[in-house]
């Protein structure tokens, strides 16, 4: 890996250069096509995406542009992908955004949360971080090329992506059956982020180069079935050994480990942020055992406490519980009760043998723990397997340089490649060798990344302006001919 060029914390808001009458015209018709993708209730499950897309082909359409909406069995998830031309000099550039999203909880919120509302500055709705605002950028970046006639030396595709949010026909789906519609030389999809202070000003730019695996676990407990008025003892009911089970899960503190990219990722920290981080980063890295990284990792998450859940989730698996489900009525104590653990996984850690990790740590063999995957039972090992020898992507090739160079070129900040905490679709495209580079193409404060799968989710109307001016130069960059 090249050593990282920093980016230096006392930076002017992210585009620093004038902006022109263009730049702000082209800022305010992305605004509005990511308001009207909100208002496209694209909810999963049950995710159906068929008039989003329909919509966005609409769009390319007009301009000549070879346009293909695939739809899977289920006759809901639909995928377009758009082909833009180029002379063949060079393969592909790929860009991916996907346009379901989780559900909205409409009493949680202080809007309608497909109204697209513009408020204070922002664009409130499901999906206006998470993934709407980059199909909008992606998309309207995209048009920019067909509208200001640029000649290009390779294909640019824009894929829509389909049941991203935890469905059975997202892109490993079309991978397997469409392969040839985005098959690419690299590709840009969600993850990393352009990060901004409270006060706005730019104090990272994070691309994310390695996904976290995805594994959701059912646990069930069983126990006697009796009236409420005769309490059993805790732990030979079916809700006591569930309870006993999650306490253990909510309180275990996994192992450190730390990737490659997680100590170059935290040694760019260091230089970023010199003092109390830096002096912790360098007790981390210097630990030789689990106990002493143990320590070491709580100093550098204390001097950044802001940042603290998601740099603990850089250097370890985490489990949460996010379902539980038991009883039928208040005066009877149930004969089953079960719950939903969701683990994050580091790249290369064996789903088997984490699964063993969690029986032991329960040490109740009564409570059966289960998989849970769209997939068949049988087709799960070799996925499983697939996904946890997906490699990094390599940061030598054109497109991560034109993620530097413009960023460089927008606000003086530098690009540190990362391990995202979560995962993404890439590993479509990563398990093939194909280098993915997950980003959301737009400054965020904080306040906002919290806000992702939560209520009143928003991006600043300013970002998107940033945003779509970043891609475009980008993908100029990367594809234009000279």
């Amino acid at each position: 890996m090249r050593p990282l060029r920093l980016a230096i914390p006392a930076l002017a808001l992210l585009l620093a250069a004038p902006v022109t009458a263009k730049d702000k015209a082209e800022g305010d018709r992305t605004v509005a096509l990511l308001q009207e993708l909100i208002r496209y209730d694209t909810t999963n499950a049950p995710g159906d995406t068929t008039k989003i897309a329909a919509y966005l082909e609409s769009l390319f359409k007009p301009h000549g542009v070879e346009t293909e909406i695939i739809t899977a069995p289920n006759g809901k998830a639909a995928h377009f992908i758009a082909r833009l031309k180029g002379d063949g000099s060079l393969p592909p550039v790929l860009l991916a955004a996907h346009t379901d999203v989780v559900p909205a909880q409409r009493e949680n919120w202080t809007v309608d949360p497909f109204a697209a509302v513009i408020k204070d500055g922002f664009v409130y709705g499901r999906g206006a971080l998470d993934n709407k605002g980059s199909v909008a950028i992606y998309a309207r970046a995209v048009l920019r090329l067909l509208e200001d006639k640029v000649k290009l030396k390779r294909d640019v595709i824009f894929l829509a992506e389909a049941d991203e949010e935890q469905g059975q026909y997202n892109t490993g789906w079309l991978a397997q059956h469409h392969w040839d519609k985005i098959d690419a030389a690299v590709a840009l999809n969600e993850g990393g982020g352009i990060l901004t202070g409270a006060d706005g000003t730019v104090r990272q730019v994070n691309v994310s180069v390695a996904d976290k695996q995805t594994l959701n676990l059912k646990l069930v407990a069983r126990g006697p079935a009796a009236h409420s008025s005769f309490p059993l003892p805790p732990l030979t009911t079916a809700n006591g050994q569930l309870i006993d089970a999650l306490q253990k899960i909510a309180f275990a503190e996994t192992p450190i480990r730390l990737l490659p990219q997680t100590v170059a990722y935290f040694k760019g920290l260091a230089r970023i942020y010199p003092g109390p981080l830096s002096v912790a980063v360098e007790k981390l890295l210097a630990a030789q055992d689990d106990a002493a990284r143990l320590v070491a990792a709580k100093a550098v998450m204390a001097a950044r406490p802001d940042d603290a859940v998601t740099l603990s989730a850089l250097m370890r698996d985490t489990m949460v519980v996010t379902m539980i489900n038991a009883g039928v009525k208040p005066n009877v104590i149930p004969g089953e009760a079960e719950a939903i653990m969701n683990a994050r996984l580091m790249p290369g850690v064996d789903v088997y043998e984490f699964v063993d990790q969690v029986k032991a740590l329960i040490g109740n063999p009564a409570i059966e723990v289960e998989i849970v995957n769209s997939r068949p039972k049988e087709e799960q090992a070799a996925f499983f397997r697939v996904r946890s020898a997906i490699q990094p992507s390599s940061i030598e090739t054109d497109l991560f340089r034109a993620l530097e160079d413009q960023a460089r070129r927008v606000s003086q900040a530098e690009v540190l490649p990362m391990m995202l905490q979560a995962s993404t679709d890439a590993g479509a495209w990563r398990s093939r060798g194909i280098p993915v580079y997950g980003i959301w193409p737009y400054p965020v404060d904080p306040d906002t990344m919290s806000r992702i799968h939560g209520h009143d989710e928003r991006i600043a109307v300013k970002s998107i302006h940033e945003g779509v001016d970043y891609v475009y130069g980008v993908l100029k960059q990367v594809a234009a001919a000279r």
